[in-house]
Order: structure tokens, then C-alpha cells, then sequence
């Protein structure tokens, strides 16, 4: 009963589709300047820690680069090793970064030129230890040595003295 009214329908979106899937695809996708493109890879090189985020780390402007800023605060990144860049403040800047990353969302971070990802990442590699092993192994964050293991050391040596 429904059959011929919905071929019809389908014939008609089929016959307008490709020119507006084509021009939607358009609009949504845009190639950035090789210019623009240099930019953001030498910003991204420029400190061992990056981060294009909305506001400032004194006054973040959304809840998920607070919580970026927040991270990075708890493991010790010290302000001198990581650069940040308000997106809100240039639109231009707030578009580039999410094509050049190849990810849509900000607040973005990278770590000695790499792309890390966004919040949800950053939380995950928090809670699971990666985040620290990764600012450590980057020499973003000085090693921290196991109090059981250096514990077990000292002993030893104390024998070895003696």
C-alpha cells in the first residue's frame, strides 16, 4: 500500500541528493592554508606542553578546558613548559586547529608536537596513569621515583658498606 508513494519519494530525494549532499559537504569541509597550517605546527612545537582551549587557565570559558587546566594543574606542569592559546579570541584559530588535529572539539592538547586529544582523553589517560607516564617520558614533569623501590635500595647499599 505504501510502496509506490514511498519510490516516488525516494526517486525524488535521489534525483536532488548528490547536489545537496555535494553542497553540504562543501560548506562543512574546509582545506586550511599551507600558511596557516605552518603556524599552527610551529606553535604546536614551540613548548613541551600545548593547549588551544576556550579562556584563559585563570578563567577557563567551559567546563572541559577547566577540567584540561585542572589536570595539568595536579600533575605539576609548570607554566614555563606549556602554552596556551584562547580560541574564543580568533575564529579563525578555532576552526584551523579542529581540521589540522583532525579533531572536533576543543579544548585540544599536545604534548612535544603531538596530538594527545581532548578532555574525555585526557581524563582517561589521568585515571589510568598514562597521562603522568606520558608529561614524564616528554620531560614535561621531573620522574618520580617509588618510595618502595628506592626504600629496598637503600638497605642494600647500607650492606654493602658495611
Amino acid at each position: 500500500m505504501f510502496r509506490p508513494s514511498l519510490r516516488s519519494s525516494l526517486r525524488s530525494l535521489h534525483r536532488t541528493a548528490p547536489s545537496t549532499l555535494l553542497a553540504s559537504r562543501l560548506v562543512a569541509y574546509r582545506c586550511i592554508s599551507d600558511d596557516v597550517r605552518a603556524k599552527l605546527q610551529s606553535a604546536v612545537k614551540a613548548s613541551p606542553v600545548v593547549l588551544f582551549m576556550k579562556g584563559t587557565p585563570a578563567e577557563p570559558q567551559c567546563g572541559f578546558s577547566r577540567a584540561v587546566v585542572q589536570i595539568l594543574d595536579l600533575h605539576g606542569v609548570p607554566a614555563e613548559k606549556m602554552q596556551t592559546y584562547n580560541v574564543l579570541a580568533d575564529q579563525e584559530l578555532r576552526s584551523s586547529i579542529k581540521e589540522f588535529s583532525e579533531w572536533p572539539t576543543v579544548p585540544q592538547v599536545y604534548v612535544n608536537g603531538e596530538f594527545i586529544g581532548g578532555c574525555d582523553i585526557l581524563i582517561g589517560m589521568h585515571q589510568s596513569g598514562e597521562l603522568e607516564t606520558l608529561l614524564e617520558n616528554n620531560g614535561v614533569i621531573p620522574k618520580i621515583e617509588d618510595s618502595a623501590s628506592s626504600e629496598a635500595e637503600a638497605p642494600a647499599s647500607e650492606k654493602a658498606t658495611s
